[in-house]
């Protein structure tokens, strides 16, 4: 979530058997007992094993069954049956960087479910996301949101959420402002106790350089965080808010940084070695850049910045999660953001790994979710294309599934 000054700147078609469709509304009931079979897709059971050809996987109460080629799994009997010859399923996508603060979210707890619904579409599952970190949104509201997914009453995602931001004192019009670390340590038990279940810092404000939170709080927030076995995302902005939050060893910088050009090799493996996790944001700058109506060009090499540090970090090891700030950013097509992370370097071995495999594990979720695998939570992205051809298959989703049930459905062949 940035915003800058012009100044600053430059300083298969659709299913061939039968189709399921889920419906608007269902109960916890008819969550829990989700059952189906999925088969005809070639399937990638995780970013480093090889596809499995016209292959079939059983959902058995919301959970994976069986997975295998066609010919060794068959569907058992009375279990609904999607035909996906044709197209490609993945385990379902993750987006590590979303807000839930717009006027669509607004009174999550009694608004229409369609309304909700429609949101989620538009924003999330349209794209294939089936789980989704909220990194900064009123807590309360955002947990509120989360029960009606939940309960079953709206099609929406699985939901983590940082809740209110922490920013330094003296950022007008913000809830939790900082300056000392006893303040630090207060606020992450009371967002912790309210709900949240990781944290997030403003480490320095774009607006004013000279907001920032100290080293101090910063390593307050640090110690805290980590006695209660939660994360912590940083927002940089700048040098100061990178290099302060690095040194404090969060788990995740929500931005790459292009206004401070190339992290050089010294700052990548400090960096890697405190296996700190970085969101690249690419489409974010061209978006930004355009909305402050910054020449093209200015636009482009700042955007290229980025796409060098995630290069940079990327191919030193360091992992990536994907995520695009969707909630503060008003376009939603995940296609540029694929395809920067492309020119970066990454594969569609890497960027699937962005999207399934690394948030899981960075999650501690790994023994249950980011792979398709017996046991593990029936949560599919089912592309139209194969990512092995052109990264941009991974933004044309036919269907996204989560527990088993089809969340969204393309309308068009």
């Amino acid at each position: 979530m940035l915003a800058f000054t012009r100044t600053r700147l430059i300083s298969a078609g659709m299913l061939a058997g039968a189709l399921l469709i889920a419906p608007p509304r269902t109960t916890p009931a008819q969550v829990a007992d989700a059952s189906l079979a999925l088969r005809g897709a070639t399937i990638y059971t995780a970013p480093d094993s090889p596809p499995i050809a016209d292959g079939t996987v059983i959902v058995r109460n919301g959970k994976i069954e069986q997975v295998g080629p066609g010919s060794q799994v068959t569907p058992p009997s009375g279990v609904p049956v999607v035909d996906l010859s044709g197209l490609v399923l993945v385990a379902g996508f993750w987006n590590s960087h979303v807000h839930f603060s717009g006027s669509q979210w607004e009174g999550a707890a009694t608004a229409p479910a369609s309304r909700l619904g429609d949101a989620f579409e538009q924003m999330l599952t349209r794209w294939g996301f089936t789980t989704v970190f909220d990194t900064g949104s009123d807590l309360q509201n955002t947990l509120a949101l989360k029960r009606r997914v939940e309960s079953g009453a709206v099609n929406g995602p699985a939901i983590f959420t940082t809740g209110d931001i922490l920013y330094p004192r003296g950022t007008e019009g913000r809830r939790f402002q900082i300056l000392t670390p006893g303040e630090a340590t207060a606020t992450v038990t009371s967002l912790l106790d309210g709900g949240a279940d990781a944290i997030k810092v403003y480490a320095q404000t774009f607006w004013d350089l000279k907001l920032k939170l100290s080293p101090e709080v910063l390593t307050a927030v640090r110690a805290e965080t980590r006695r209660r076995g939660v994360q912590m995302f940083a927002h940089p902005s700048n040098r100061d808010g990178l290099y302060n939050s690095v040194d404090a060893g969060v788990d995740v910088v929500v931005h790459t940084t292009p206004q401070i050009g190339p992290w050089g090799g010294e700052l990548v493996a400090k960096m890697k070695a405190a296996k700190i996790a970085v969101i690249p944001t690419l489409q974010l700058w061209r978006f930004e850049l355009q909305r402050e109506k910054a020449p093209p060009d200015v636009g482009a090499q700042f955007q290229r910045r980025g796409v060098d540090q995630l290069r940079e970090y990327a191919s030193a090891g360091g992992d990536i999660l994907f995520g695009t700030d969707v909630g503060y950013m008003t376009d939603f097509s995940t296609s540029e953001e694929f395809q920067k992370m492309a020119e970066a370097g990454m594969s569609y071995r890497d960027i699937l790994a962005a999207l399934t495999t690394t948030p899981a594990r960075r999650r501690g979720l790994a023994s249950r979710t980011g792979r398709v695998a017996p046991g593990f939570e029936a949560d599919f992205t089912v592309l139209r294309g194969d990512p092995a051809r052109t990264v941009d298959a991974f933004a044309d989703v036919a269907y996204t599934i989560r527990g088993g049930r089809i969340i969204y459905h393309a309308s068009r062949p």
